[in-house]
This record gives C-alpha cells, sequence and structure tokens, in this order.
C-alpha cells in the first residue's frame, strides 16, 4: 500500500497452557509449579519477574524433554517481548532440539525471525507449524503477515481467509485481511473487514487507524478524521496517528487543525523528520514561510534524504519568487525519490510557472496515478481546465442492468440510476474482469425501501491454478439513500446465506468466512447540533463505511484572496 501506513502485528503465543494445564508429575513437578508461576507473571506482564521464574523452573534436571520445551518456548515469547530476539532465538532453538514436534515453538521462531526481517526464514517456520497442527490460526495469520512483507497480496489474502475460519471472533487476523485488501488496492473490501474486525473488538485501535487508511484512499477525509479521532483516544502518545490524521485535516482543507496535530507528533516525536516536513507543508499553505522554512531545514537535519522536504522547500522558494532556489531543491528531491507523488507535484508545479503546459499536465497526472487521494495535483489539473477528466463519470456501456449503469469516476467504477441518483454503489473488483451488473431486486414488506444489485466481481485464481468466479451483492436503503453493505456473495460454487427476519434484521454468512448482521430500526430525529451525515435506517452511524453522502468541513484558515488582480505566479503557487 502506499504511504507506508500498514503496520503488521504478529501472533507469539505462548504454551502457557501447557504449563498451566495437566496434573503434575512427581519428576519435574516443582520445575512446572514454578513455570506456572511464571505464566501467571506473564499474563500480568510481570516480564522480568516472570523470566527469572522461568530460569528457576529449568533448573530442574527431572523435566521432561516436551515440559522442557514448552517453557523454553515461553521463555523465548518474553525474551521477544523485553527486545532480545537473540536469546528468544536461542531459547526457540533448544526447544525445537528437545521436540521438534512442538507447532508454537516454529510459529514463535518465526515472529522473531520477522522481526529480524528474515522473512523467508520465517514463512519456512510458519509452514512448518501448519503442518503440524493445521488448525493453528495463529501461524496462518503469521504466514499471511509474512507474504504481505513479500508483497505477495493474494498469498497473503488466502492464509488470512484461513485464519478467519478458524478463529472468527478474533479481530487481528480480519484487521489483516483488510491490510492485505489495501494492499491489492481494494479499499472498499478492506473498511469492510476492518468494521468487522471493531465489531468484535470496539478497543481494536490499529482497525480505526487500518480504516482511516482506507478511507482517505477513497477520500472520504472527514469518516477518515473520525476513525482517527478513536484511535487517538486509545493510544494519546502515537505521533504516528497525530500525523495521519494532520495530513487528513490537510486533505480536507482544515490547516489550522492540521498543524495543531503536526506540532503534538512533534512534540511526541521531536526527531520525526516527517513530522517536521508535515507541518512545514501546512504552514507554507497558509504563506508562513519563515516557519515553514524552519521546519523543512529541521527536517533536513534530521534526514538528508527527506526527498519531500526539499521538495516542499523548493515549492516554498517558488512561493517567494526565487524560481533558482525552488529548481535547486527539487532538483535534489528528484535525485532521491523520482517517483514519489509529491515531489511530482511540485515539479507540475514548477513546469507550469515555467510556461510548460503540457510538460505540467503530464507530471501532474504521472503524481495522481501514483497518489490518487493526493489532492494538490488534483486541484492543479481542474486550474488549467481538465478537472472533467477526473470527476465528469463516464459510462461503461453494455454492462448495466434495468436503469443502473456502470460508470467510472476517477479511477473508481460504480453504479449509478437516475432513478437514485443520491445511491453510488462502489464496484470494487475482487478479481481479473470488469463489473457486470447481474440482478435488480426491490424487496417487499417488512424490507420496504430496501433493494439488491448483484453484481460480478471479476475471476479469481485458487490455490491449484484454476479460476473462479465472483459476485457481490450490493444492499441499498433507497430511503436514505446510501449503501448498507456490499456483501461477497459467491465464489465458484460457493454461495452466501441470507436470513431475512421479519423484524427487520438480514443476517449473511458471506462467502468469505464472516458473518455480517444488518438491522433496520427506526429513523431517529435530527437534533440541530454540529452538521453530521444523517444516519441510515439501517442504524450505521455517520462515519461508518457505506454511509456514503460525503461531508467534508471548510477550513476559515484558508488564505483569504487579495484586492489586487492575481498574477498567473500567484495562481499557480496560491500565493
Amino acid at each position: 500500500m502506499r504511504g507506508g501506513h500498514v503496520r503488521l502485528r504478529f501472533w507469539a503465543v505462548a504454551m502457557i497452557a501447557l504449563a498451566v494445564a495437566g496434573p503434575a508429575r512427581a519428576a519435574g513437578e516443582e520445575g512446572m509449579r514454578l513455570a506456572e508461576e511464571a505464566a501467571r507473571a506473564q499474563l500480568r506482564g510481570s516480564l522480568e519477574q516472570a523470566l527469572a521464574l522461568y530460569g528457576q523452573a529449568l533448573a530442574d534436571v527431572t523435566l521432561a524433554n516436551d515440559r522442557r520445551a514448552s517453557i523454553l518456548s515461553d521463555r523465548g515469547v518474553v525474551y521477544a517481548r523485553l527486545k532480545q530476539p537473540k536469546l528468544a532465538l536461542d531459547d526457540y532453538n533448544r526447544a525445537v532440539q528437545l521436540y521438534p514436534e512442538n507447532a508454537a515453538v516454529y510459529n514463535n521462531r518465526g515472529t522473531t525471525l520477522l522481526s529480524l526481517g528474515l522473512v523467508k526464514e520465517a514463512i519456512k517456520d510458519f509452514d512448518r507449524a501448519i503442518v503440524l497442527a493445521p488448525g493453528y490460526a495463529a501461524a496462518y495469520h503469521n504466514r499471511a503477515g509474512a507474504h504481505l512483507l513479500l508483497k505477495q497480496g493474494e498469498e497473503a489474502l488466502r492464509d488470512y481467509t484461513k485464519a478467519i475460519a478458524l478463529a472468527p471472533q478474533t479481530a487481528a487476523p480480519l484487521s489483516g485481511r483488510g491490510s492485505a485488501l489495501l494492499a491489492l488496492d481494494r479499499p472498499e473490501a478492506a473498511i469492510r473487514d476492518f468494521t468487522r474486525a471493531l465489531a468484535n473488538d470496539a478497543r481494536f485501535s490499529p482497525g480505526y487507524r487500518l480504516r482511516a487508511v482506507a478511507k482517505i484512499e477513497l477520500e472520504r477525509f472527514a469518516e477518515a478524521i473520525e476513525d482517527l479521532s478513536r484511535a487517538v483516544a486509545f493510544e494519546p502518545n502515537s505521533a504516528e496517528l497525530y500525523m495521519l490524521r494532520g495530513h487528513a485535516y490537510l486533505a480536507a482543507r482544515n490547516v489550522a487543525a492540521a498543524i495543531k496535530d503536526f506540532s503534538k507528533a512533534i512534540e511526541l516525536a521531536p526527531d520525526s523528520a516527517r513530522a517536521h516536513e508535515s507541518r512545514g507543508l501546512a504552514y507554507a499553505k497558509i504563506d508562513a514561510y519563515y516557519e515553514a522554512e524552519t521546519d523543512l531545514a529541521r527536517a533536513l537535519e534530521l534526514d538528508p534524504r527527506a526527498a519531500a522536504a526539499y521538495a516542499y522547500r523548493g515549492w516554498v522558494y517558488a512561493k517567494t519568487e526565487q524560481p533558482q532556489l525552488a529548481q535547486r531543491e527539487l532538483d535534489k528531491a528528484m535525485k532521491l525519490e523520482p517517483e514519489r507523488a509529491e515531489v511530482l507535484w511540485v515539479k507540475g508545479a514548477l513546469e507550469e510557472a515555467q510556461g510548460r503546459i503540457d510538460e505540467a499536465i503530464e507530471t501532474y497526472r504521472r503524481a495522481l496515478a501514483i497518489k490518487w487521494s493526493f489532492r494538490e495535483p488534483a486541484e492543479a489539473l481542474e486550474r488549467l481546465g481538465l478537472g472533467a477528466e477526473l470527476a465528469e463519470p463516464v459510462e461503461m456501456r453494455g454492462l448495466g442492468i434495468d436503469s443502473w449503469r456502470v460508470v467510472r469516476q476517477g479511477r473508481r467504477l460504480v453504479a449509478r440510476s437516475d432513478e437514485y441518483p443520491k445511491i453510488r454503489v462502489p464496484l470494487e473488483m475482487a478479481g481479473k474482469g470488469q463489473p457486470r451488473l447481474l440482478e435488480w431486486e426491490v424487496k417487499k414488506p417488512p424490507f420496504k425501501d430496501v433493494a439488491l444489485l448483484r453484481f460480478s466481481a471479476g475471476r479469481v485464481a485458487t490455490p491449484d491454478g484454476a479460476a473462479e468466479e465472483v459476485e457481490h451483492v450490493a444492499v441499498l436503503d433507497l430511503a436514505a439513500g446510501t449503501v448498507a453493505g456490499v456483501i461477497p456473495h459467491r465464489q465458484g460454487s460457493k454461495y452466501a446465506t441470507w436470513t431475512w427476519d421479519d423484524s427487520g434484521k438480514v443476517t449473511v454468512a458471506a462467502v468469505d468466512g464472516v458473518t455480517d448482521e444488518l438491522v433496520l430500526r427506526t429513523r431517529r430525529e435530527v437534533v440541530a447540533t454540529a452538521p453530521r451525515r444523517p444516519e441510515s435506517v439501517w442504524g450505521f452511524p455517520p462515519w461508518a463505511p457505506w454511509n456514503q453522502d460525503q461531508y467534508v468541513p471548510r477550513s476559515d484558515s484558508r488564505p483569504r484572496a487579495r484586492n489586487r488582480p492575481k498574477s498567473i505566479f500567484e495562481l499557480i503557487f496560491g500565493k
């Protein structure tokens, strides 16, 4: 995924259950008693105490090999949590020698190898764990994460799906599959999995953060800000969260809020070059050039290879009518990261200022192709009279049904109907092919104003090399003018099971291994408060992924237009 915001989580599973459960033996009885105490300390988070107790337990020379191996594995987990991977690996290796049939040891050693960047070696350990224990959800989850690190998105998707089938009520594999879907440029499906993860664990902070990343990809900035605010509530000392929310505020044109978040990130991580370069960009947007240059200079002190900081400083020089200095900074940025969207945006701005309009247009398009949610090049194209190619829907003929037609908006495909002008159904593909609309059904009471739109979502490869057709069904709330959900309905010969309850509840056991529940309830009265998107009759809150009508707050911090006429230079650089 672009932007580097996906942070993977891995399960290191201690064999505490083996240490705690089961009758104590005469041989090794003292060692097992100490191991039980260590396990309890480990569960409490008293890691140093656990370490000492495991050491005492291992001193019992009468321990059987299988018990000693499980205690070594448990101690290895403690070492790993204490950031001592070499000692952890020593314990795991000894455990494997003593008892090579213990699946958890391979899983735990694999997670430590991953932390050291030894991804292929880690996959071998996860493979071994799965051979020994085919129902081992943590091993599938961790192997999926390793595949994702190797940019093997489809393999990661399969392993996460298997982990979900084995542990459907656990947030981590759902969130992991969401990360894989993001890497495959399927943000709508990713949002669905992140939402499911949060339904399982409402305090799962990474779920809010990752769902926000997906929403930023879809330019749903207000919703992303809400999710990031929830994540910040759980992790108030995370500089990364403030950084991400700051960029969402920037995209929503709330520069003052962005500066506040970037400042908080700098307070929490004063040596972060990214935080300084981001605040420098925000200051430049409100013409606070001294502050911008100070931040960008500091960013380059911290990271002399920060291409974005050079590019932003070039933009500042351009805005202050120092074109030679601007070009010098851009050249440095291009040498470091010539295909970075932020660098290309500044390159396009300088080309535009020099009157090289055709080159500028091509550069802006390249920037958007790399990072679609980056609004600056899009706004530049609009300024050059090419906004229609970004916003105007283009009909894909021959793919519709009834009044519904398939249209391309930007780089996304949606279904639209003149009968329901507020509704835009995302037609995100699961595999190769085009989204063909297959069936349109309006439900009868008690599901009045509920409709289903079934569509082909492409063909996906199976592990044996074959291909299977995939179909999704969009559930529409016609009264509210929203999409309540998009459900994976069919893959090959597997179909979802739909249960329509007379009370208004719809339960769907989807083909991706998760059961979704949509509840129809009475629309609430609208209270005169701060502007928010209305809750749908399905009871989804404003930040729910399918409550689509966008509300993007406009900042009062945008610089006011000057009374004197603007020059072409000022129009380009926003001075």
